[in-house]
C-alpha cells in the first residue's frame, strides 16, 4: 500500500472519529439527577459522549453515577452552560425534539432520517439534538432556533417516552448511520460539502433583520404579530450558506446606508 493510500486511510478513519465528537447531545433544564445519568448510559452504549447541560434545576449526585451504569466519565465531563445559546455555538446543525404539534409547523424529521443528516454534519462540523424539559419539552423560542424537529413515531394511543428512551433511540439511529458510513463506499469528501453558518451567526442575521424591519416601519412595534417567527421558519427552510448569508447581511447593511442618506 502506497503512502498515498495509507495517509488518506488515516485521514477518512480520522473523520469517522470525528463524526461522533462533533454531535452533542443537550439537556434542557433536567429536574431528574436519574436522568442525566441514564441519558449518559444511553449515549455511550452508542458512542457518544459530548453531553451538554443546559441551567439543570439539579446538579448530577451519587444517583447520576450510579444510573449511568459505568458512564460516570460523559457525567463528569458534562458541558455546564446557563442557556441554551451557550450550547448551540459553533454548531451548524440543530435538531430539538418535539413530542406535540407547534401552532407555526417546522420542517420535521423522523430519529433514522435525524441520524443520517446529524453524522452527514458532523464530519465536518459540531451538530446539536436538543432534548427539553421532563414535563413540557422545549418551548417555541427555543424550537425556533432549530432546523428541524424530530417527531418520534410512537405508538398514537400510547406514545410516553422518557428523557433517556426517546435519548436512546436517538442515539442508536445515529449509531447506525455512523456505521453505515464506514462501508467502503461511502468515503466522505469533507471539501465537497457546503458550508453552513454556525447557530451564534444566524442569531445575528435575525437581530440584524429584526433592527432594519422595526426602523423601516414594516414591524409595527406596538403590534408585531408573528412577522419574526415566520420569517425564521422561511430561513430555516431555505437554509441559507455562509455565503448567502453573508450576501443577505450585505443588504440589510446596504439598506440602512442608504436610510441614513
Amino acid at each position: 500500500m502506497t503512502n498515498a493510500v495509507l495517509r488518506y486511510s488515516a485521514l477518512i478513519l480520522n473523520l469517522k472519529a470525528v463524526m461522533l465528537e462533533n454531535i452533542r447531545i443537550i439537556l434542557v433544564e433536567t429536574s431528574h439527577t436519574g436522568n442525566m445519568g441514564s441519558t449518559a448510559r444511553a449515549m455511550k452504549t452508542m458512542g457518544l459522549t459530548n453531553l451538554y447541560l443546559v441551567s439543570p434545576l439539579v446538579q448530577p449526585d451519587s444517583h447520576a453515577i450510579a444510573l449511568s451504569a459505568g458512564a460516570s466519565d460523559v457525567i463528569g465531563n458534562a458541558t455546564m452552560v446557563n442557556s441554551l445559546d451557550e450550547a448551540l455555538a459553533g454548531c451548524e446543525l440543530i435538531i430539538g425534539t418535539s413530542a406535540r404539534s407547534r401552532t407555526l409547523s417546522w420542517p420535521m424529521v423522523e430519529p433514522r432520517e435525524c441520524g443520517e443528516r446529524c453524522v452527514r454534519a458532523a464530519s465536518h462540523s459540531p451538530v446539536a439534538i436538543v432534548f427539553g424539559r421532563e414535563r413540557v419539552g422545549l418551548t417555541n423560542e427555543e424550537l425556533q432556533k432549530c432546523h428541524y424537529h424530530l417527531y418520534i413515531p410512537t405508538n398514537p394511543e400510547y406514545g410516553s417516552l422518557n428523557l433517556a428512551m426517546a435519548v436512546q433511540l436517538v442515539s442508536y439511529e445515529i449509531r447506525m448511520a455512523h456505521l453505515a458510513a464506514q462501508e467502503p463506499s461511502a468515503a466522505i469528501s469533507p471539501e465537497h460539502e457546503t458550508v453552513y453558518p454556525p447557530a451564534e451567526d444566524m442569531e445575528r442575521f435575525y437581530q440584524h433583520l429584526e433592527q432594519v424591519l422595526n426602523e423601516s416601519g414594516f414591524i409595527r412595534k406596538a403590534h408585531p404579530g408573528q412577522i419574526m417567527n415566520k420569517l425564521r421558519r422561511l430561513y430555516t427552510r431555505a437554509r441559507p450558506e455562509t455565503q448567502e448569508l453573508n450576501i443577505l447581511r450585505g443588504i440589510l447593511t446596504s439598506m440602512e446606508r442608504w436610510d441614513k442618506k
